[in-house]
């Protein structure tokens, strides 16, 4: 039953990444607009 416990950290881990990388191509995104203004 310990790689349940497996899977869903990874699972998490991998979700995690991909919000965080979201999160910084959004920032990055607002960053630019405000310069442009």
């Amino acid at each position: 039953m310990w790689y349940f416990t497996w899977v869903l950290g990874l699972l998490l881990a991998c979700s995690f990444g991909i919000i965080n990388a979201l999160w910084l191509e959004n920032t990055e995104n607002m960053d630019r607009d405000e310069a442009d203004k």
